[in-house]
């Protein structure tokens, strides 16, 4: 077939058409902006200590049974541990006041063999208190928050795939379909284990409804609507949800019920099958040209225009292309370098992101207000970081965003427990950091890799993404030994990826590469030792980078 653009340009860049498509997909994504996060509230430990049964045990005894320790500089009850009951209850029946009579540091200690108390000032319930994921066995609850992100690698594997062969309309309501479930099933979890297979499907799921829905709609949309949408839409409607998410929990205390309502706002996205039309592209390369046209003479109907007899023209024969493979990134030693630093930049803006993310219900203040400041604040980072981005070098953006986030999270550690307020503002600049390195570093990459090799690069990127989001529940769980440790990591790294990003070649205002040869002579600290060659490139044939960006981002989501 003809040139899709060229074949649609009678329908115009706007329209009631377009707009109403535009509006309806971007609704899509607010379900995954409330349904990605929300075990920052499931997961969360509440104040607890050692149970202490009904035993006959005087008010002083009952008071002193648990220890105390210090924990960063303040003394609090011991949470793992409890003096040994038996001994506590001799003494009480003789009579002993604890502190004056007996030196409690002396008496022996036992572990919680009877369980937990756990605080309700917060959360009334959640996967926490209900099987007791504290102590020994608080290395369950970034397992869990890591399965979702494993199912998140899952589904962006499969999902294309799956869309390629299916269509794009039907893999997004069967993706819709499988996240109500897979939300809904995990709130009947009966035990730990059940939780996180389900956590897996709901990553799955949901990876797969995001990229599903940003392919159809860069390809239904037009060229001008799909820039807003590749670049401000998606985004903003996923930051609306996950706005809404603390707002949500703040109502819902309790955790099956949570999850039961969330799963049920899906629910209103069933409608949408009506009115969201199959991308007519993938119509086309599946030779369903009929129904193609019948789409597209139904948008020119809509936008009040009108469609030629004949919409898509026949094309010439082409020769065939090669085709490249992730083995093509692996043959030249500039490329090797080039992937190496990107996989490094990609695995320590995830590590960052979903890492300060996961960490808003350990810090001080009240959590659901944080979960709101954190999502907030990625909006101006999106607004910002795609103005920036048309006038600004990409080398010296990426590393200038990556020194704020890394930086703020450095200076942390040095800021009194008093000034509670002044960490958390500190917390949210580097979130913002963070949240433009991402949105920078997806449209960068595509600018450095060819077209030959650039939907291969950014599946490698993103793999590496993935990586790096598996490990951040990790890096926080490095919290309960000292709470400034993720900090410290997490800022390290991000400052170490600045540096390495200073060495990639610049991209702003040079044509796009198309061949690896042209790839090959970008500057940059890679191909230093090569003899520099002199290449003359042609404008005007190649995509603008908003083209490319709404053509690759979908491999990286």
């Amino acid at each position: 077939m003809g040139d899709y653009d060229e074949d649609t340009a009678f329908l115009g860049q706007t329209g009631p058409y377009f707009w109403t498509t535009f509006f309806l997909l971007n609704t899509v994504f607010v379900s995954t902006g409330f349904n990605g996060l929300y075990i920052v509230f499931v997961g969360a430990a509440p104040k607890h200590h050692c149970l202490i049964p009904d035993i006959n045990l005087t008010e002083e005894w009952r008071n002193a049974i648990i220890p105390l320790t210090i924990v960063d500089g303040e003394e609090v009850q011991n949470q793992c541990s409890r003096y040994r009951l038996d001994v506590v209850r001799n003494l009480s029946a003789k009579g002993y006041i604890p502190g004056t009579d007996v030196i409690l540091p002396n008496l022996e200690q036992e572990g919680c063999l009877d369980g937990w108390t756990y605080s309700k000032e917060i959360y009334q319930a959640n996967i926490v208190t209900e099987w007791d994921l504290v102590c020994d066995n608080q290395w369950k609850v970034p397992f869990a928050s890591s399965t979702l992100f494993v199912g998140y690698l899952v589904g962006s594997l499969i999902s294309g795939q799956l869309s390629d062969r299916f269509g794009r309309k039907k893999v997004v309501f069967i993706s819709l379909a499988a996240q109500c479930i897979s939300v809904l099933l995990q709130s009947f979890s009966h035990s730990w284990r059940m939780f996180c297979i389900m956590f897996l499907f709901v990553g799955a799921s949901q990876i797969s409804l995001y990229i599903s829905a940003f392919v159809l709609g860069t390809e239904v949309l037009s060229k001008t609507m799909r820039v807003v949408f590749t670049t401000l839409g998606a985004f903003l409607f996923y930051c609306l949800g996950y706005m809404t998410l603390p707002w949500i929990a703040y109502g819902i205390r309790e955790w099956r019920t949570l999850l039961a309502v969330l799963s049920t706002t899906s629910v209103v996205y069933i409608p949408l099958w009506w009115f969201i039309p199959e991308s007519p592209r993938w119509l086309i390369t599946q030779g369903r040209v009929k129904e193609a046209e019948a789409i597209v003479r139904d948008a020119a109907r809509k936008n009040k225009v009108e469609a030629p007899t004949v919409i898509f023209k026949e094309a010439e024969a082409v020769s065939p292309v090669r085709t490249y493979t992730m083995l093509d990134i692996l043959k030249s030693k500039n490329i090797r370098c080039i992937t190496l630093m990107c996989l490094l930049l990609w695995m320590a803006i995830n590590i960052g992101y979903f890492g300060l993310s996961l960490n808003t219900s350990n810090l001080s203040g009240n959590p659901f207000m944080n979960c709101f400041l954190s999502a907030t604040s990625e909006v101006p980072a999106y607004i910002v970081s795609t103005w920036l981005l048309r006038k600004c070098p990409r080398r010296a953006l990426l590393s200038s965003f990556l020194i704020i986030g890394g930086g703020v999270l450095l200076l942390i550690q040095f800021i009194p427990d008093s000034l509670q307020y002044v960490a958390l503002a500190l917390e949210m600049t580097g979130k913002f950091g963070f949240t433009m390195a991402f949105s920078i570093v997806y449209i960068y990459t595509a600018e450095i890799y060819p077209t030959v090799l650039r939907n291969v690069g950014m599946g490698v990127c993103s793999s590496a993404a993935r990586i790096g989001s598996i490990t951040a529940p990790y890096v926080i769980y490095l919290g309960t030994y000292n709470k400034v440790l993720p900090y410290i990591l997490m800022g390290s790294l991000t400052i170490a990826s600045s540096v390495v990003n200073l060495f990639l070649p610049e991209t702003l205002n040079r044509d796009l590469p198309e061949t690896m040869e042209q790839m090959q002579d970008c500057q940059g600290w890679c191909n230093v030792s090569k003899k520099k060659k002199s290449v003359q490139n042609g404008g005007g044939g190649n995509p603008s980078i908003h083209e490319v960006k709404s053509d690759v981002q979908t491999l990286t989501l």
